[in-house]
């Protein structure tokens, strides 16, 4: 039962993630599904947005709609109607953290579960990754001061883990790695970290990874115990 699409990182557009977003498109089961872009983490940025439309309306055919919920007055009734009647949902990067917090203050988080219930095609790219896991690691506090740690940040938890997006790009932080190994040995468990231009593909009870470029990959992160 459900689909989600993490996809690690990559500049949509540039097309980077092509590849990706072509098995988005055929996982909805539809030629020309109904996609919902959410950009709350970007604060409804409208570059992003038009970029969006750009590429999955224009260029990948698709029937693009927008949910705005920054500085916007709009009822619990009216998101679940937009989020319900998609058949593709595309929550767009930023800052996962405050995303978190205005989806959980308008409700926004329990409408996204019952979508998963109804097998709409649920994905997102680095925060849009993030948000569908237990916990992610996530550089939010960065926004506001560029020398903040990374920190963890708790998701809607459809999928149990933590996600690590961006795992080897210098672009965004040459230390990701390390920061997620570091955090993985102080709490315990294990760790889904994926590449730019990588995505794993969560589908009923199966997992894919999909790659848009040679040499991206998602990896395993665990404690090692040594033997005695």
């Amino acid at each position: 039962m459900g689909k989600i699409v993490a996809i690690g990182g990559g500049e949509i557009n540039k097309r980077e993630t092509l590849a990706i977003d072509q098995e988005i498109i055929r996982l909805s089961g539809k030629k020309d599904p109904k996609v919902l872009f959410i950009p709350t983490a970007s604060l409804d940025s409208n570059e992003y947005i038009n970029d969006f439309i750009d590429y999955y309306g224009k260029h990948l055919g698709c029937k693009v709609d927008v949910l705005k919920l920054i500085k916007q007055s709009i009822t619990i009734k009216e998101i679940k109607e937009i989020i319900l009647s998609s058949d593709v949902v595309y929550v767009g990067g930023g800052n996962t953290l405050m995303m978190m917090k205005l989806w959980r203050k308008l409700g926004v988080d329990e409408v996204l579960h019952e979508a998963y219930e109804k097998d709409i095609a649920l994905c997102g790219i680095s925060a849009g990754a993030i948000c569908w896991f237990n916990f992610g690691l996530s550089d939010s506090r960065r926004f506001k001061n560029p020398s903040a740690p990374l920190i963890r940040v708790t998701g809607l938890g459809i999928i149990n883990g933590l996600l690590c997006p961006h795992y080897h790009s210098e672009k965004y932080d040459k230390d990701r790695a390390t920061s997620l190994r570091d955090m993985v040995e102080r709490r315990g468990g294990r760790a889904l970290a994926i590449d730019d231009f990588c995505a794993v593909a969560f589908v009923d009870y199966s997992y894919k990874v999909l790659t848009s470029k040679r040499g991206a990959h998602a990896y395993n992160v665990y404690t090692h115990i040594p033997h005695p």
